[in-house]
């Protein structure tokens, strides 16, 4: 697709160090260190292994992660993943059968902030049938 790059980190590569990118990142070799993608989406492949703190808008685990994740959007586990580390996001998704351990602080207010303008009508409705009952 034009205008939307993805870069791919093969299975027989293996990174030690800072990864840094504005474009979509999957990851199905090696990697220590950081992956920092602000504007994009991190895929850690179902036979990578990452041992980085990741900070990135999006994140998808399918394989194995040992890092804490920091994303202004979803965090998404994958069945079969494994992660160890802490989680701090707006929305995160975890499938049936996926591991994981440490803790998780989502940020409601960044993901309310996106949708304030599209959902600002909805807002009120939820306290309406709390005080009718």
């Amino acid at each position: 697709m034009p205008g939307e790059a993805t870069a791919t980190i093969g299975k027989s590569v293996q990174i030690r160090g800072e990864v840094k990118g504005n474009e979509d990142l999957v990851v199905e070799g090696l990697v220590e260190g950081t992956i920092t993608l602000s504007d994009s989406r991190l895929t850690v492949g179902a036979n990578a292994r990452v041992q980085a703190n990741v900070s990135a808008r999006d994140l998808v685990v399918q394989g194995t992660l040992q890092g804490d994740a920091q994303c202004s959007g979803r965090v998404e586990l994958r069945a079969g993943c494994h992660m160890i580390g802490d989680i701090r996001a707006a929305r995160l998704s975890i499938e049936e059968n996926a591991i994981f351990s440490g803790k998780v602080e989502l940020n409601t207010s960044a993901a309310a902030e996106s949708q304030h303008s599209s959902h600002s009508a909805h807002a009120a409705k939820p306290a309406a049938p709390a005080a009718s009952q």
